[in-house]
């Protein structure tokens, strides 16, 4: 493997990051046992994230696109993109964290380090060039997330969730690893350029067929697909809010841009796309079915967290729909599917940020008759999850609403994807209610008792931040649109 010094400056960001991961580690190792170690670490790890956030920036600007490590991976505007979404993600939940961990008292300093790990294995999976890579980062960013969501050892729901999250996520790597061997088997190599140059060769091989189904259906499990969905509630709900928050946007984030990689790069020719094997068809079935079985799900939920839970199912679908208009259409479709994960990210992570907000120790306010009246003592709190509510329902100026709109307008190029489009817009129509469930408990009941909740200034900072860029991507979404198309 050729390499030279100067890929190392294409790898700024995952280097910065992972620095950082490592200094917390030792830090927290050296100061454990100290009042208020852990505590001072999140403001450390917060500088981290705001460096490499800045280091992207500047590496689009100003470094052209190029192949690292014999194209093990890649570094391109697309790169850039996810690696700016997931520091994004990481900066808002790193903020949410501090004061929910200390109020819940499972505080701990690994907790920092795990999501710049995390966030680390995302930057790879964002830049992976090679089926090996993808599983190096997908396992990378996962490992830390197992351990993350079940930190909360005080709750018994936390290991619980950890340990089914687990499971499920050492399966789908199971059925991925078996998927990648089955690619390499038919085409003899692991690197997505040289599956492409041999797809159309391979495309009538069975072998090549059914390992391209496993490589969809390990992927799946990471963007909670339907059938592949069954561990978010209970990993939503027993992970620590911030986590959930963290999982909701960066995960999910991440496993789209390991798809989009794998499926526009790997198998972009015709007879891998299009047909009754090909993955435009496959994920056209998952899209229907996760936004339908998301909503209807959605519609029956109580708890607050599971209710988010699947309403971040049903975003997967429409998501889809956004990744089988690629396939169809072409490049043209994909500013629409990364507007659509911007426009997630901020929506959900400050919804679960409110949610975070709103629990005090022993007393989560889970349920919505626990959200009852908050409108009367915090309405500052009950307007900024009205505005996420409304942009995760699509509707206007919300970035939510045209997030939906520019993913529908792409699929409705092709004229084969109007009943995809249908179905979709009649999912978005449900999906409308149980948001509202939320919003008329908030206002128009009667206050239950008494919220308690955290005064944190960094809570306070992370809800503003992301209700302002919510308001702005829906107030000039143009402008969003037009950068990310670059």
């Amino acid at each position: 493997m050729s390499f030279d010094a100067t890929q190392l400056l294409h790898q700024l960001p995952l280097l910065t990051v992972t620095l950082f991961a490592v200094v917390l580690l030792l830090l927290d190792a050296f100061a454990r046992g100290r009042d208020g170690a852990g505590a001072a670490l999140m403001p450390l790890a917060l500088l981290g994230c705001l460096v490499a956030l800045a280091l992207v920036v500047w590496s689009a600007v100003s470094l052209p696109p190029r192949s690292l490590y014999d194209g093990m991976l890649v570094v391109d505007r697309g790169t850039r993109f996810f690696e700016a979404v997931f520091l994004a993600a990481a900066i808002l939940s790193l903020l949410l964290s501090q004061s929910w961990l200390r109020e819940h008292e499972c505080e701990f300093g690994e907790f920092y380090a795990l999501v710049l790990f995390c966030v680390a294995g995302m930057m790879i999976l964002a830049s992976a060039a090679d089926l090996v890579t993808v599983f190096l980062g997908l396992e990378t960013m996962s490992l830390g997330v197992y351990v993350l969501v079940g930190s909360r050892l005080r709750v018994a729901r936390s290991p619980e969730a950890a340990f089914k999250y687990y499971l499920v996520g050492a399966f789908s790597a199971g059925v991925l690893l078996y998927g990648i061997a089955l690619v390499y088997g038919a085409t003899g190599t692991t690197s997505l350029a040289g599956i492409a140059a041999k797809a159309s060769g391979a495309a009538s091989d069975p072998i090549f067929i059914i390992g391209l189904l496993f490589l969809l259906c390990g992927l799946g499990y990471k963007i909670a697909a339907v059938p592949f969905h069954m561990w978010t509630p209970d990993a939503y709900e027993g992970a620590p809010t911030p986590v959930t928050a963290f999982m909701a946007a960066g995960v999910k984030a991440a496993a789209f841009a390991a798809l989009l990689r794998v499926l526009t790069t790997a198998f972009n020719v015709e007879t891998a796309k299009i047909g009754t094997g090909g993955w435009v068809t496959i994920l056209q079935v998952l899209a229907v079915l996760t936004m339908t079985l998301g909503n209807i799900a959605a519609l029956r939920q109580e708890n607050v967290k599971r209710l988010l839970a699947y309403s971040a199912i049903a975003h997967a679908g429409y998501i889809l729909v956004g990744v089988v208009a690629v396939g169809v259409v072409g490049k043209e479709a994909e500013p629409a599917v990364l507007y659509y994960l911007l426009a997630y990210t901020f929506s959900t992570v400050g919804a679960f940020g409110v949610v975070a907000w709103l629990g005090s120790r022993n007393d989560e306010r889970l349920m919505l008759d626990d959200w009852a009246g908050l409108a009367t003592r915090h309405p500052a709190a009950a307007l900024a999850m009205t505005l996420f509510l409304l942009s995760l329902g699509g509707i206007p100026p919300t970035a939510g609403f045209f997030a939906k709109f520019y993913v529908l307008r792409a699929a409705t190029m092709d004229p084969q994807l109007i009943p995809l489009v249908v179905i979709a817009v009649l999912n978005s129509v449900v999906a409308i209610f149980y948001y509202l469930k939320v919003v008329m408990a908030m206002y128009f009941r009667e206050l239950a008792r008494e919220p308690r909740p955290q005064r944190s200034a960094a809570t306070a900072v992370a809800l503003v931040i992301a209700a302002l860029l919510i308001l702005q991507m829906g107030l000039m979404p143009g402008m969003y649109l037009s950068a990310i198309g670059q």
